[in-house]
């Protein structure tokens, strides 16, 4: 058994390409396609997270570029303002559980402020669990992986 459990803190990536509000955007989606990435988080100047614009916001912005013939290109009308986000001290289960509760590829991770710490991605959870699946040994019972072996028994959901 590990001895404290694995939490957002453990495996964020804490440097990140951000947009911001005022970009267009037009702007964000050659951010998106010169990065490769699906998304990213909106912040303002003082780092407060605003957002997530992705592929998806970028969908629905050429769609209604062309039904609708919008003039603007601004970010904002196209960013997802209430995204699932996570704190700090969310624990890797509970990480993994929003990711299947929700379509979202990328969970922000926001201090108590409101400000944007980190990110932690599909990828980033099953990365944890291999790592810290080659520190455990014999977490096997009857053939299948023993995934609570990954908290303190005092820390287990019943």
């Amino acid at each position: 058994m590990l001895p404290t459990p694995v939490t957002a803190r453990d495996m964020m990536v804490r440097n990140l390409i951000t947009l911001s509000p005022e970009m267009d955007t037009l702007d964000a989606i050659d951010v998106l396609l010169r990065h490769r990435i699906s998304g990213a988080p909106v912040v303002d100047r003082d780092g407060q997270f605003l957002g997530i614009f992705s592929e998806r916001s970028s969908i629905s912005f050429i769609v209604d570029a062309v039904y609708d013939e919008l003039p603007s290109t601004s970010l904002m009308a196209f960013v997802d303002t209430t995204p699932p986000t996570i704190d700090e001290d969310t624990d890797l289960l509970c990480i993994a559980q929003t990711f299947l509760d929700s379509s979202c590829r990328r969970l922000p991770v926001i201090d108590s402020h409101g400000r944007l710490c980190g990110q932690i991605s599909r990828r980033d959870i099953m990365r944890a669990v291999r790592q810290q699946l080659r520190h455990v040994e014999h977490v096997h019972v009857n053939g299948g992986l023993y995934f609570s072996a990954l908290h303190d028994s005092d820390q287990r959901r019943v």
